[in-house]
Parts: structure tokens; C-alpha cells; sequence
């Protein structure tokens, strides 16, 4: 069963895309937003190919929950979690999905690189990265933050697996020397394959810890409602001022109620109005949509359209980036 989909990351790359025309972006800065839209692409397509393979063998089944796309902070710490897949014997296997196009190699040190244009470039090790995410989320659960089961007066406590997933048209080169947890690197289409193997050498004697399946679904839904999106102010992040870049959209701002009233009313699911008197008012709501709840300046429609696609975070209203970050 799915109880989380991956959070929709178009407004980032709306934002992003937005700040390609902001007037201080100098052709490096421009480079760095480019590069940085195509991380985000990436990103989302190893996502979706490892989430896909998920719903396949086990979205239709009560007995496994799957979460994508998780964020839990703790103790002043981040884990950011591609993917969690959890059965009735409480094994947790947190995933952390890769878009490696060429494909990675590990030497003999477990270093890793990855390959553009067949030439190698190190990389951060995926495997001690999903590591510091499992640590985050051992202490998360022994916090007590997610009500664990509990059977003859024992708490049944989860068991976490690392999985490393690799785009299944990517190769992996690894070493000749043996190196401790390199077996959790495994190609998307492999998964189902690895976990099955793992269960299956599983003590018999584990079946006591099954849990019922309302008790699974459960712990799920209370993982996922520790979830907290990030709102990452990119402005800041190249160097860029939020005030001018308002600024030089001001114009669009008000002239957007006229330039694209359907595409307002689509995302507040509204028919297009027929009368001239529905158009004006049409004109004089979506101008209200593009001004910031709390300090009450233009924003652009990038931002608002961030604010609607979170409104439960935001509570139906709008707020600039620095608005934003209040909530």
C-alpha cells in the first residue's frame, strides 16, 4: 500500500527557472541555477523508477507500506528519505534512490565515482549517506515519536535495512575486493529480488513479531505525519536579492490578472467567468492572490502557485519567501 507519494518538486523548478531572469544573474550564477534544475531533474527520475517498481510488487498489498519522499527532522538533525518500505515483521528498508545516467564504480578503498562524457568524477559515498539517515531514524524511533507495537509487555521494535537503488540502465563496476556493505547496492529491477532473498534467510522463530495489518498501516501514518518539507529559499542560495527580483516582476504581477485568468482559474478549479462583471471581479481576486498574506507585497505567480500546491502548510493563503518561512 501507498501511504505517501513523492512531494510534487515543480514549484522548485518553477522558482528556479524564475530566477534565471532575476537582474543580478550573471552568467556563472545562471550556470549554477541551470545545473542545479538538472540535479532536481535527475533526481526525480531515479525517484520515480525506483517508486515505480515499489507500486508494482508491493502497492497492491496490505502486508507492505510504502512512503516516498520523506523528511523527518530530529534532535536538530535531517534525514531526508528517498523511500521507506515496511512489512508486518516491523523490516524497515530505507532507500535511497540514484540517477547515476553512466553508471558508478567502487575501488578497492570504497570510494566512489560516477561518469559523465566516460569520464570519472568522485562522488560522495551513497552507502554512508543512507547510513547517517538510518541513524537519524533509529534515534527518531527511539524517542518514542511513532507509538511502536508492543507484545507481552515487549515493544516490538523496527529493524532498519539500507538499500542503495541504481537506475536500472546504469552499471555498476565494482571491486574485486570484498567490502563490507556493497551488497546493498542494487539496480532498481533487482530490489524485489534482493528483499525476498533477505526474508527468506530470516529466522523462523520471527514470525512472533508479526503485527496485524490496521497496526501496520498505523505505524505508517504516524510516520508520515512527522513529514516536513523543506521550503529552501534558492534566492539566498546564489547570492540573490528576493527585494530586486520582486521588484522587476512587479509589472508581470499586475498585468497577470489579464495575461492568464485561465490559468488562475484552473488552479482553483473555477470555470472561466463569462460576464464582464465576473471579469473584472476575476481580476480583482487573482490580484489579491499575488500579494502576500503577511507583509501584503507583490509576489510572483511562481510563488503563489507554491503557497496552492501546500495549502494545508500555508492555510489556504499566500506569503513572499520570507513570509514563508514562518510556517
Amino acid at each position: 500500500m501507498i501511504v505517501k507519494q513523492a512531494d510534487d518538486k515543480q514549484p522548485q523548478l518553477d522558482i528556479l527557472r524564475d530566477l534565471l531572469t532575476h537582474p543580478d544573474a550573471d552568467a556563472g550564477t545562471k550556470k549554477r541555477i541551470e545545473q542545479e534544475i538538472r540535479n532536481i531533474q535527475a533526481g526525480v527520475r531515479g525517484e520515480a523508477e525506483a517508486a515505480y517498481e515499489m507500486q508494482v510488487h508491493y502497492g497492491a498489498s496490505k502486508n507492505w507500506m510504502i512512503i516516498n519522499d520523506l523528511r523527518i527532522e530530529h534532535d536538530g538533525l535531517v534525514a531526508q528519505i528517498d523511500h521507506l518500505l515496511i512489512n508486518r515483521l516491523m523490516d524497515i528498508w530505507v532507500c535511497e534512490s540514484k540517477h547515476f545516467t553512466e553508471g558508478i564504480a567502487i575501488n578497492d578503498h570504497g570510494e566512489f565515482s560516477a561518469f559523465f562524457g566516460s569520464k570519472p568524477y568522485g562522488v560522495p559515498s551513497p552507502i554512508e549517506q543512507n547510513n547517517k539517515h538510518i541513524l537519524i531514524l533509529q534515534r527518531f524511533f527511539n524517542s518514542g515519536a511513532v507509538k511502536l507495537p508492543s507484545r507481552l509487555g515487549f515493544t516490538i521494535k523496527p529493524t532498519l535495512r539500507s538499500l542503495v537503488l541504481v537506475s536500472k540502465g546504469a552499471r555498476i563496476s565494482r571491486p574485486k575486493k570484498k567490502i563490507d556493505g556493497l551488497d546493498c547496492i542494487v539496480k532498481n529491477d533487482q530490489m524485489c529480488q534482493l528483499i525476498e532473498k533477505a526474508m527468506d534467510g530470516s529466522n523462523p522463530l520471527i514470525v512472533a513479531k508479526f503485527i496485524g495489518l490496521d497496526t501496520l498501516e498505523g505505524i505508517a501514518r504516524d510516520i508520515v505525519s512527522h513529514h516536513k518539507p523543506i521550503q529552501f529559499n534558492w534566492a539566498a542560495k546564489f547570492g540573490l536579492s528576493m527585494d530586486r527580483y520582486e521588484a522587476a516582476k512587479v509589472a508581470i504581477v499586475e498585468d497577470a490578472p489579464a495575461m492568464e485568468p485561465a490559468r488562475l482559474n484552473q488552479e482553483n478549479n473555477t470555470a472561466p467567468p463569462t460576464t464582464e462583471n465576473e471579469k473584472n471581479g476575476e481580476q480583482q481576486s487573482s490580484k489579491k492572490k499575488l500579494i502576500c498574506s503577511a507583509c501584503e507585497i507583490p509576489i510572483t505567480y511562481t510563488i503563489a502557485k507554491f503557497c496552492w500546491f501546500n495549502k494545508k502548510r500555508f492555510n489556504g493563503d499566500i506569503y513572499c519567501m520570507e513570509g514563508q518561512k514562518k510556517f
